[in-house]
This record gives structure tokens, sequence and C-alpha cells, in this order.
């Protein structure tokens, strides 16, 4: 098969509904016409008008956090403690200490578009879906999951929207040897609005963030605000996901992309 790739990730962007209000992305873009100040100080005497054409450079400042974008999440982002199933608890890893190995393996897609926004998946829904697929796990492959919020990126509805993964279910993954997983929602776990409701009605706090927190038994790291997932089949292709390597933080932005060629499985 030819090489090709299949790219995975959102934009970062302004004004476009990726996150809660008030956290979203905040880029300045200064462009050559409007750079000229940046550059004289470095050059005393130069006036615009000796540059090529006049312009300048083109750089842009952004202001983020860590979660913005499609982004990779540590363990450390979940809680300050991991393996407390896998071998004794340990400080919990920062995203410039997650093995690489775990950011390039063979890819799964679990398709779960057709589950209703909230919804808490199973152990036994990922059985059922990896047997429709016709697929076995086998360590460290990546798992990503499709859900409807997927369809919903840049609407009011997003960060509502989509299935999430429960405790049992991404421990299903975990205790098969994942180690990266991802989904197309906001969040690994699902949407808060709908937890909300459940922890109201019983004032059972392990359900928040139930998913993310299996990572205190098994550590790992997920993608959220993944894209395209509707365009993968169930496996065979790879997935790339290499995090920006930021000292001592909770995620890494990654350029996550689909890669399929018959040579990487040989």
């Amino acid at each position: 098969m030819k090489r090709h790739f299949v790219d995975l990730s959102i934009y970062l962007e302004n004004d476009v509904a990726s996150d809660p209000p008030g956290l979203s992305p905040k880029i300045d873009y200064f462009t050559h016409e409007n750079t000229y100040s940046q550059i004289e100080p470095f050059f005393p005497g130069l006036q615009q008008k000796d540059l090529p054409d006049g312009e300048g450079w083109a750089v842009e400042r952004v202001t983020l956090s860590t979660h913005n974008g499609t982004h990779l999440d540590a363990p450390y982002h979940f809680h300050s403690t991991m393996d407390a199933k896998a071998g004794g608890k340990k400080p919990a890893t920062t995203i410039d200490a997650v093995p690489l190995d775990w950011c390039f393996q063979p890819g799964v897609k679990l398709d779960f578009r057709h589950l209703a926004d909230g919804h808490v998946v199973t152990a036994a829904e990922v059985e059922a879906e990896l047997a429709r697929i016709g697929h076995t796990l086998q360590p460290l492959e990546i798992v990503v999951v499709n859900t409807r919020a997927g369809s919903r990126y840049g609407h009011p509805d997003y960060v509502s929207a989509g299935c999430g993964m429960g405790y049992e279910a991404t421990m299903y993954l975990l205790e098969r040897g994942v180690r990266l997983t991802g989904t197309d929602a906001w969040s690994w776990d699902a949407p808060f609005v709908h937890t909300a409701k459940k922890y109201g009605e019983t004032g059972n706090a392990g359900l928040i963030w139930e998913g993310h927190k299996a990572g205190r038994d098994i550590g790992y790291c997920h993608i959220e605000k993944l894209h395209n997932l509707e365009a993968l089949p169930g496996d065979g292709f790879f997935i790339s996901c290499f995090p920006h390597k930021i000292r001592g933080a909770s995620a890494g932005w990654t350029r996550a992309v689909a890669i399929f060629d018959d040579r990487l499985a040989a």
C-alpha cells in the first residue's frame, strides 16, 4: 500500500467552539505589513522602505492552555500518583517523560457514534465493538473512540456532546496492555453536564472523571479533541501522536496523524 496520511487533529484557532467559555485559545496575528516596529530595534537606522517590498516578518502570539487543541494528556493530569494496581503506587508521569514508544503504534478505532450523549461506555460494550471489527487487542496499541461529538466540533453543543469512557471500560483496555487512548470528544469521560446530573442524584463523587481516574491504578495517556475519526477503519493503520515537550506539564499539544502503510506492519 502506498503510504498515505489522515490528519486527526483540530486547528488551534480563534472564535471556534472548542472549549468551555473562557478556556479557548487566543491567537494574535502580526503580518508582514505591521511588524517593522519589531525589526527596527535590532537594526538602528532601518526604515521600513528599506525592507524588500517594505515587508517585515509574519509572527503570531498565542495564549494557550496545554489542554487547548488536540492534545495528549499525561498521567499527571489525572492524579498525583499512578500504577497502584500495576506494580505499586508511584508519582504520576508528566508529559515530558511519557515513553515515546507509546506515541507511535498500531491504531484501533471503536465506533460509538450511536451511543447517546452522556452515556458511560462499559467494558462489555468495548468487547462487543472489538468483536464486531474482528480485532484482538495487543499491548501498546493506540485505541481511539469515535463519538457523536466529532460531528459537533465547532458547534455550541460540542463540549456536552458524545459518550464517555468509564472506569470499567478504561481498565478493560489498560489491563490488556493499552497505554494510550483517544477520543474526538472534549473529554475522555462523559461530558460534565451529564455527570453532574448523576452526581446530584447520587452524591457519588466516584462518578466524576472516573475514566481519567483509572490512571491511579494503571498509568496511561489519552488524546482529546481528535478529529476525522470517521475516516478510519477499525484497524490497519498506525497513529503518530508525539506530544510537545513541556517540562513538568500535565499535557502537550500534538499533531495526531493516522498512517496507512503496509511496510510499517512488516
